[in-house]
Parts: C-alpha cells; sequence; structure tokens
C-alpha cells in the first residue's frame, strides 16, 4: 500500500480535537490510514462494526467507552450505529471537565448527509473531518500516473495485477455498492435505475447537467433524479461543479457540471478496460478534465471554493478556485502536450479578475505563454497548491 499524505494531517487533528471521522467511499483505504497510526498509538483500540462481535461489544456503549478511557478507540463503519454520536457527546464532554480534550475517537465512514448531519448535530465544536479520497498522483511513482488515470485510484484497483483484473474490481465494486451498500444506507432505490444513471453521467463526464434529459431516459421524474444524484454525490462518488455566478450583471451559466469522481470507476461504467479503448472513446477528454480537478482539488488548501465559469458571450473557465490566502487561479484543462488557450479563456480571466491563470496540458515541462498565462503539468501544479502558505 502507498503511503497516504493525509497522516501528518490527522495526526495533527487528533492533536486538537476530541473526535476526528475520516470520510470517503468504501475500499478507499480509511482502515488503512486508520491501523498506519499503530506505530505512533500502540494503544489504539479498533473496533469495525460490520463485525457482529465487535458491534455487541457497544451493547452498553458508555461502559464501553469507560473501560478504555486511556485508548484511542477507532470505530469502523460508524453509519451502522447513529445512535452511537449522543453517547459520544456525553463521554466527549465528561472528559473535557476532567482535562482530557483530544484524541478520544477516530470515526471512519461513508460520507452520507445523514452520517454527517447527525455527527454535526450531536458532537459540533468536538469533531472535524478528514476526506479521504482515492489515491492521486502525488502518492504514486510518475511513471504510472497513465496507469493511475486508467484504473483509478482506489488501491485495489490501482495496485491490481493486471488491467483486466482491475477491471473485474472495480465491475464487482460498483455491483456491490448498487446491491448492498447503497440498499443498507436505506433508500429504497433500484439497483438497475441507479446503474443506468451512474452510467450516464460517465457518458457526460464534465458536461452540464441535464436532469429534463436523464429522467426522460429513466422513465422517472426530474426530483428522482436530483434525489438520485444528492445521494451519489454524499457517497463521493459523483460531483456537482457549480458555476459561479456572483456577477448579476452578466449572463452566466447557471447549470453545473457533473463528473463521476473515480476515473477508474466512471471507465469501468463504460467498459473501457485498457488505454487504447480509453483513448478511442468520446470521453477521452471529458474524462481526464474530470481526473486533473480531482488530483488538484485533492491538495487544494482547506477552504478552497471550487467553480467553472460561463458565460453566453462565450467566455469559459474549466476550474476556478477561490483560495482561502485571498487568490482566485483561472485554469483551462488541455489533454494535449502543446495546448492552446482561447480567447474565451482570456474573456472570463479579465471577467474575474484573475491573480494567475494556467493551462494544465499532458506534456512534460512547464513553460510561460502570452498575455500571463502558464502552461503547466498536473505535477507541477499540484506543487503549488500543496506549498502554498498557511492562512
Amino acid at each position: 500500500m502507498y503511503p497516504r499524505r493525509q497522516l501528518p494531517f490527522l495526526q495533527q487533528l487528533l492533536s486538537e480535537f476530541p473526535a476526528v471521522a475520516i470520510l470517503g467511499p468504501r475500499q478507499v483505504g480509511k482502515t488503512t490510514l486508520a491501523l498506519a497510526l499503530t506505530k505512533q498509538l500502540p494503544t489504539m483500540q479498533y473496533l469495525d462494526l460490520e463485525s457482529p462481535a465487535d458491534a455487541a461489544k457497544l451493547a452498553d456503549p458508555a461502559a464501553y467507552f469507560a473501560a478504555h478511557a486511556e485508548r484511542l478507540l477507532v470505530i469502523d463503519e460508524v453509519q451502522r450505529a447513529p445512535q452511537l454520536f449522543a453517547t459520544l457527546r456525553g463521554v466527549i464532554d465528561q472528559r473535557r471537565r476532567a482535562g482530557q480534550r483530544s484524541g478520544q475517537f477516530l470515526l471512519l465512514g461513508s460520507a452520507t448527509g445523514a452520517l454527517l448531519a447527525q455527527s454535526a448535530e450531536s458532537l459540533a465544536g468536538r469533531i472535524a473531518y478528514l476526506e479521504l479520497p482515492p489515491l492521486i498522483t502525488v502518492e504514486v511513482p510518475a511513471a504510472q500516473s497513465l496507469a493511475l488515470w486508467l484504473r483509478g485510484g482506489f488501491p485495489e484497483s490501482f495496485m491490481a495485477a493486471s488491467d483486466a483484473a482491475s477491471l473485474r474490481w472495480r465491475q464487482q465494486f460498483i455491483a456491490t455498492y448498487l446491491e448492498r451498500d447503497i440498499p443498507q444506507l436505506g433508500p429504497r432505490i433500484p439497483a438497475e435505475t441507479l446503474r443506468r444513471l451512474w452510467t450516464m453521467l460517465a457518458h457526460e463526464q464534465g458536461q452540464m447537467l441535464n436532469a429534463a434529459k436523464l429522467a426522460a431516459s429513466l422513465a422517472v421524474s426530474g426530483q428522482t433524479v436530483a434525489r438520485y444524484i444528492d445521494l451519489l454525490c454524499d457517497l463521493m462518488l459523483v460531483r456537482r461543479l457549480r458555476p459561479w455566478a456572483a456577477n448579476e450583471g452578466k449572463r452566466l451559466v447557471r447549470t453545473p457540471k457533473v463528473y463521476v469522481r473515480d476515473s477508474g470507476l466512471a471507465h469501468a461504467l463504460l467498459g473501457l478496460g485498457d488505454l487504447d479503448a480509453l483513448l478511442g472513446h468520446p470521453v477521452v477528454g471529458g474524462s481526464w478534465e474530470g481526473w486533473v480537478i480531482e488530483n488538484l482539488l485533492a491538495v487544494a488548501p482547506p477552504a478552497t471554493q471550487a467553480f467553472f465559469y460561463r458565460s453566453s458571450a462565450g467566455a469559459e473557465i474549466d476550474l476556478l478556485l477561490e483560495l482561502p490566502q485571498g487568490q482566485r487561479w483561472a485554469i483551462e484543462i488541455k489533454r494535449s502536450s502543446a495546448p492552446t488557450v482561447s480567447r474565451g479563456f482570456h474573456l472570463a480571466a479579465a471577467d474575474l479578475e484573475a491573480t494567475a491563470r494556467y493551462v494544465v496540458h499532458a506534456g512534460a515541462d512547464s513553460y510561460p505563454l502570452p498575455h500571463g498565462v502558464l502552461a503547466v503539468t498536473l505535477a507541477d501544479l499540484q506543487r503549488a497548491l500543496i506549498e502554498l502558505p498557511a492562512t
């Protein structure tokens, strides 16, 4: 397993908060990241609520927590026991009064809206959240970046023995999510309907969300489609990229773009098992755009706001980052190794008074272009984000 870059940040959060929640899809590496702490915290106690034996230990959670008060208690699949949050609040407050203020509980779970709402309501001011995305390029050798794009960042998929084995893993992952995991979360959604929607979103990678078109294809209402997409977004499987629409004086697009967040899952939904199949498919440009966006957002500073920009006059920016340092980065994404910049990008960057203008391309070098634009590799722009000074 490749080391995850979030480990130092996780340690920092545990030193500052009584509870920390690691949120992410299944099989993304949440448990592996938590268990990596055992080298620094040998007294850590681990419970997996998918195990009946471990779940039974929490029949009286207050008593169990009291018996392990000196340990960091890791509770995996915490979304299975939402009733725990009220007990956690009481225990944390009691320990605070006794002088124990941090590093008490590490909670692992799928990022569902219900879980976030329950934990935020019960543990407000007592919990910090760490989102764990699939592997990104800064976590793997540079020579394997194309494989990462093709297979996606779920560790078992990325590290599979062959492209065919990786595709089989992802197909099984999708089936398990649809047939077991999502029904266990409560929503009663026909698995085949959700699979069709997910596949349609993969075909529309990076396009404007057309809920009416999707609803007509699925023979459901627009409200139903919106609810299904909300669920996929909550589970960190789909991203809705919001349009920047703060300027009321311009006619701007106000419909979000949609992406299947993990490129490997998008390719599996489309049946693209190797690089040749991907490069010959119409989705290749949208797939690369979505993959670049996910890699950039994974290293952006906390509190970064992400948008795209498009006006009726043709001004357009693929990714607009509002950084907490007060900067505004306009980013164009091109799969070409010799990118050119459209007039629409310059118009949009001028409209927004962008403090920096970048074109991310597929070549090996970064170099300046006219009019203050810098053509950069994905790795170089990630490095620039990582090296931004803390606010």
